[in-house]
């Protein structure tokens, strides 16, 4: 592990938490500035407090020294099959493999609770993103979710 991954760490949080909160307020103002038509969360209510409590998932900081840089949840969608949400690495982090760090982290976390298949959904306007879980090893599938949102849906089976 490099130093610069030595002081990272991944924390299961309450969604509610302050940084939990701070980190998914700037990742709505992201996408709200990124999204022609702007984003409101509350358009598609993703997750809700149940979503991301055990048994049914879990709601995770990424920390580099300390510092939250980063989140992501995993939610239940039915037995066996999880969905990541809310994945998010602050902007000034982009580029030094934290946020492959933290899927797998949360792909991690969603086979011990039993799941063999992670689904997402990301945004045509994400296009970064979209690249970013092809070379993780998601496919595309079709639309399993109504989300207004996303245009591209991605599984993956865990090994």
């Amino acid at each position: 592990m490099s130093d610069h991954f030595a002081a990272l760490s991944f924390e299961t949080v309450a969604a509610s938490e302050p940084d939990a909160q701070a980190s998914l307020n700037a990742y709505y103002t992201e996408l709200d500035d990124m999204f022609p038509s702007g984003f409101d969360p509350q358009e598609w209510m993703a997750l809700t407090p149940e979503d991301t409590t055990e048994p049914h998932g879990c709601f995770v900081l990424a920390r580099l020294a300390g510092e939250t840089v980063g989140c992501g949840a995993v939610k239940t969608l039915e037995p066996g099959v999880a969905e990541i949400k809310r994945m998010w690495i602050h902007p000034d982090q982009r580029g030094r493999g934290l946020g492959r760090r933290l899927l797998a982290d949360l792909e991690d976390r969603a086979r011990a609770m039993g799941h063999h298949t992670v689904r997402l959904d990301t945004s045509t306007h994400l296009p970064v993103a979209s690249a970013f879980y092809r070379s993780a090893g998601y496919r595309e599938i079709p639309p399993y979710n109504d989300n207004p949102y996303a245009g591209q849906w991605f599984e993956k089976r865990l090994s």
